[in-house]
């Protein structure tokens, strides 16, 4: 009879914690925060299950691509999603993530597919700078290109006219 009496008492206190984390709301922070994992999952599965050698190359792409996804989610809940505003172009790159991932880990893959990542990277790259130097500001543009004119104004030159 004690051994019972200590399960119930267990069991007793799982449930009152759980209600009391409910009550204070930790389990919909939980929720709030790390349901990207919901999406790192499937692209973590695709990449085990390829390495595991139970399913095809070609899952790489959306398990390349679920993976990116997941770390920008990440960075948003701990950031603030109004820092999507600059790293929307991570979703162009995450294409190329899974292409690459294609490309390197399938020998027969088809010819274009390093030649489309590589273009997909370089466009999510100009991207980001062009989102980097809108967030930076047009001052600070301003004041580099001064201070370019300067430096190009006070050089001495080896020619004289």
């Amino acid at each position: 009879m004690t051994k019972n009496n200590y399960s119930i008492g267990f069991v007793l206190i799982v449930i009152a914690l759980v209600l009391l984390f409910g009550k204070l709301g930790v389990f919909g922070f939980l929720g709030y925060m790390l349901w990207p994992i919901f999406v790192l999952l499937p692209g973590l599965l695709f990449h085990f299950l390829f390495f595991g050698r139970v399913l095809p190359s070609g899952v790489l792409v959306p398990g390349g691509i679920l993976v990116t996804y997941s770390i920008l989610f990440f960075y948003c809940n701990i950031f603030g999603w109004g820092s999507m505003k600059y790293l929307w172009p991570g979703f162009i790159f995450g294409v190329a993530v899974g292409l690459y991932e294609l490309h390197i880990f399938n020998r027969n893959s088809p010819r274009g597919t390093f030649t489309a990542a590589f273009i997909l990277a370089i466009i999510s790259i100009v991207f980001f700078v062009i989102a980097l130097l809108y967030a930076v500001n047009i001052i600070f543009i301003a004041l580099v290109l001064i201070a370019i004119g300067l430096i190009m104004m006070l050089k001495r030159r080896r020619t004289s006219w």
